[in-house]
């Protein structure tokens, strides 16, 4: 009998994790490597967020709150909901958790049972179905096409729901694509879902304030009212506001699942740290112009990934609506051979190959769910990702 539990055996580790700890190895040992696996912006946390975080130190707010987020904080989320989304929530419908990924998982084990079902378009975050297996529930993968650059179709919606259907989880924009649903888009998949009340709606808006060439940004139960009742809303301070490390993920929707959520975290890890919690008051309710200067940035890194990967013979790169990842996909390049004898026969070679030739690390396409891709991030240096795209267009160009 093993002394670890069967559940582990269902899932696997982040491969985002394992390709950013593995470049970050081979740098450490000297290896000149140029690492477009993390997503993290590359932006210091503004100073204001900054200093609120160090005022509520020296304020001495270091003692446990609530498990799951200080009044002051709901509150500030609930106004950010009306103000940005046109959603009504009171602080009794909110939870904070310690990062996005949290707040997904504690829904996820609060309501899931053996043989319950999970809608997760791919490409897919790679943590979505493991977390649905670790709450002992099945992913139910709807494959999204580079034809309809990277989004489900109503009708890709109807096929994947069966009796069995618990959830929907919905992220727009989308990582690893950069993919954003038009309201119509959107529109055309909440129809499904009102055909269908027995189908819950988790949104992951964590890259919302990431949206470029006039893309309007939109969540589900803005666009239909009617699955208010039914949606989980969940968003975060982690890209928009460079606060990765400061942990802080949000969510609102019906007070019985809020408190069901509020059970498991109270006897898990309990409240996220009080002083990150003060700092996401401060970025959400504090300026909010840097995002446009940030948005400017990223931007600008997205045309120049894009407009070199798309030079590569045999390499597709849409262009994406946000975030701040692309999915080119790799599909002429399978069957290739590189001059070391290293046959291309899926993009998790192609990555691997990739990083040994040339010390630039991506993620193959396979942990996303949808080959043969790879993503980029671009959420580093201009410099840095002009190196990288010449030495994947170099990789690719001796490709026989």
């Amino acid at each position: 009998m093993s002394f670890l539990s069967e559940t582990l055996s269902r899932v696997k580790p982040s491969p985002t994790i394992a390709v950013t700890t593995l470049a970050g190895e081979l740098k450490a040992a000297g290896k000149d490597v140029i690492g477009l696996g993390a997503g993290e912006p590359d932006f210091d946390t503004p100073e204001n967020i900054k200093a609120a975080g160090i005022a509520a130190i020296n304020a001495g707010k270091t003692k446990y709150t609530a498990p799951d987020g200080i009044p002051e904080l709901k509150q500030a989320i609930c106004d950010k909901f009306q103000r940005e989304n046109g959603l009504d929530y009171t602080p009794q419908q909110v939870s904070v958790g310690t990062g996005g990924k949290q707040i997904l998982y504690n829904a996820l084990m609060a309501t899931l049972n053996p043989g319950d079902e999970v809608v997760i378009p791919a490409p897919y975050w790679v943590s979505y179905p493991d977390m649905v297996l670790l709450a002992g529930g099945t992913p139910v993968i709807a494959p999204a096409t580079l034809e309809n650059n990277f989004k489900i179709t109503p009708a890709d919606l109807e096929a994947a729901i069966t009796p069995k259907t618990k959830w929907l989880i919905f992220n727009s924009p989308s990582n690893p694509t950069g993919a954003g649903y038009s309201r119509d888009e959107l529109k055309g998949l909440t129809d499904v879902l009102l055909r269908h009340p027995h189908v819950w709606v988790m949104t992951d808006d964590m890259y919302e304030h990431l949206a470029y060439d006039g893309f309007e940004f939109c969540t589900p139960a803005q666009i239909e009212p009617a699955l208010y009742d039914r949606t989980l809303t969940c968003n975060g301070v982690s890209k928009a506001y460079a606060m990765t490390g400061w942990r802080i993920g949000y969510a609102a929707g019906p007070v019985e699942l809020i408190a069901a959520m509020r059970k498991i975290q109270s006897q898990s890890t309990s409240n996220p740290c009080s002083i990150s919690q003060w700092a996401a008051i401060e970025a959400l309710n504090g300026p909010q112009d840097f995002l446009t200067t940030n948005n400017a940035v990223f931007k600008r890194r997205r045309d120049l990934v894009v407009s070199m990967l798309s030079e590569i013979p045999g390499v597709t790169c849409p262009v994406p609506e946000g975030a701040f990842y692309v999915y080119p996909s790799i599909a002429g390049l399978i069957g290739k051979t590189t001059p070391s004898g290293v046959t291309i026969d899926n993009d998790e070679t192609f990555s691997r190959a990739l990083l040994e030739e040339t010390g630039v690390a991506v993620v193959f396409g396979a942990a996303f769910g949808l080959s043969p891709n790879f993503r980029v991030s671009y959420a580093t240096s201009d410099e840095a990702l002009r190196t990288a795209c010449e030495r994947i267009q170099a990789f690719c160009a001796k490709l026989t």
